[in-house]
């Protein structure tokens, strides 16, 4: 495999008692796409907020870029150039969407700025078109676009979708899935949840699915595409 951008072996989280996930492994090249399935509570979101530093009960190894996290808090992991666009969203309501864009601008680690406001703009021509609006007047599909935008505004080298088409309109989800598309041809590291797991499959190269806290499958895209185990895990 070529350079790992996420590294994180035997990972263990707890919510109090509750012992939810059980010595998960995965791994991110640079410039790969990952799928992270499975169904509702099977541990997804607590697997990606472990690996943010969100989750205060936790064991394993987690390494980003070479760097051990795997007792970090948030803010390092984000300073080592992870990025989340989380379930709710998270856009400031009082701000404009070039306010929630600039504030959060910065350079790569290595001093690249190719994501300028212009070509974030670009990306997503609706955001453009209401560039003077609060956050809390665009529709939920306009705010799911700018927490994408605003994540790519950080320069990341791994960027992690979580649910980024919930809830959405079809023409927005097709919006979504189409900026996915030109991330990874961007050659950003992207790990990705969603619940339509053909279209997760369909624009990663690896994935991997969880079953109560435990990863039970995981491989190359078009293999599990035609895996029969696939659909009994997924509950489809």
């Amino acid at each position: 495999m070529a350079e790992l951008i996420l590294d994180a072996r035997g990972v263990h989280a707890w919510y109090g008692s509750s012992h939810v996930l059980h010595g998960v492994d995965l791994q991110i090249a640079r410039g790969e796409t990952v799928g992270l399935l499975g169904r509702n509570g099977m541990g997804k979101s607590t697997l990606i907020r472990t690996l943010l530093g969100h989750v205060a009960q936790r064991d394993g190894a987690i390494f980003v870029d070479g760097h051990d996290v795997s007792k970090a808090a948030p803010h390092r992991v984000a300073r080592l150039g992870v990025a989340y666009v989380p379930e709710g969203r998270g856009v400031f309501p009082n701000l404009t969407v070039r306010e929630n864009l600039v504030m959060a601008a910065r350079p790569a680690r290595d001093g690249r700025s190719d994501w300028s406001c212009a070509r974030v703009l670009a990306t997503f021509p609706r955001l453009q078109e209401r560039i003077h609006n609060l956050g809390a007047a665009l529709s939920g599909g306009e705010q799911q676009m700018l927490s994408i935008a605003r994540a790519l505004m950080t320069h990341p080298d791994l960027l992690i979708l979580d649910e980024a088409t919930e809830g959405l309109a079809p023409l927005i989800v097709a919006e979504i899935w189409r900026v996915i598309a030109q991330i990874r041809a961007a050659g950003i590291a992207t790990l990705i949840v969603d619940r339509d797991f053909r279209r997760v499959l369909a624009h990663c190269d690896r994935a991997l699915v969880l079953q109560k806290g435990q990863a039970v499958l995981s491989g190359d895209a078009q293999d599990l595409r035609d895996s029969p185990q696939l659909p009994a895990l997924l509950g489809v």
